[in-house]
């Protein structure tokens, strides 16, 4: 039986927050078996947000989730795909702000501070959802849908009018060991000629060369380039990977996404949610030849993440 799994240790750090620009500290912390992923504001009385789809209050540029209160957090999703990743079902995450760390703009930072924490296999089985019909959600020349699937896949097909992207489309079965490899330093992106129009509207304060790919007209003006052939359909990768799991469990299933963002994503859960014939809850037996994968399938990286460790 496969069991659930949280964090050996806690482990802090800090970094800027992409939408504030102000500095947040951040903890993760083991939790017990069937509590999730949970945040918990420590500048706002202690107030905890689980990461659950009801909990979605705002979808631009990020996913934005709240308690009843109104107490948020935004951004959770890169961090959120690393615990996917990484196989932790259950953790605390303090902040002491509004906002999870944009950290170097991908996954990676993340997983690196995971693996530094150290996973620990639980008591409680895992449960995973497990698709059993195909469900989509489709607005213009947009869709998300989830296929049946006995293990976890992810397809997604971007199509921008610019020179340097284009259409692009990954698809991948994702283990600890292609997301870690495959997509987990994709860094979020945007376009030079829209950041003074999301400044004025209150995002993107915290942006820079450091943190994002940012595209000119005709060049990308990060030094040093692209991280991944297809990097930027691949960072789309990690934020529906994070997206997903507000679901509260890993899923059996593939998802495709074409030209779609948080809001889809999420507009897809919720009808998930509604449609009960449509998943069921299930507890996966390794096979019996099957080999194990280490909680570190893919030891960090010598690159510096661009964050700071706090002992």
């Amino acid at each position: 039986m496969y069991f659930q799994r949280t964090l050996k240790n806690s482990i802090r750090c800090t970094g800027i927050g992409l939408h504030g620009g102000k500095k947040v500290y951040l903890s993760l912390r083991p939790a017990p078996e069937n509590t999730g992923i949970v945040f918990h504001r420590t500048d706002q009385k202690g107030a905890l947000i689980p990461a659950k789809v009801e909990n979605v209050t705002d979808t631009r540029l990020c996913s934005t989730i709240a308690n009843a209160d109104g107490v948020q957090v935004s951004t959770v999703e890169h961090l959120l795909a690393a615990f996917v990743g990484l196989g932790v079902d259950n953790a605390f995450v303090d902040l002491d702000g509004p906002e999870v760390p944009i950290m170097d703009g991908s996954a990676a930072p993340f997983v690196f501070l995971i693996q530094c924490a150290g996973v620990v296999e639980q008591s409680k089985p895992k449960k995973w959802i497990r698709i059993k019909r195909a469900l989509s959600v489709t607005s213009g020349n947009k869709k998300v849908s989830f296929e049946p699937c006995d293990h976890f896949r992810v397809s997604f097909m971007i199509d921008f009018e610019h020179p340097l992207l284009s259409k692009q489309g990954v698809g991948l079965d994702i283990t600890e060991t292609t997301f870690i490899k495959d997509v987990s330093r994709a860094r979020t992106f945007g376009f030079l000629k829209d950041l003074e129009t999301l400044r004025a509207s209150g995002l993107a304060k915290g942006g820079s060369l450091d943190n994002a790919i940012v595209i000119g007209d005709f060049r990308i003006l990060n030094e040093g380039g692209l991280r991944y052939e297809k990097e930027f359909v691949r960072h789309k990768i990690i934020d529906a990977i994070g997206d997903l799991y507000l679901l509260g469990h890993p899923i059996l299933g593939h998802f495709k996404g074409v030209r779609s963002g948080h809001a889809m994503n999420n507009n897809l859960l919720r009808k998930l949610l509604k449609h009960r014939d449509a998943w069921e809850f299930v507890e996966v037996k390794p096979k019996a030849d099957a080999v194990p994968q280490l909680p570190f399938a893919v030891a960090p990286t010598a690159e510096q993440p661009a964050f700071a460790m706090i002992a």
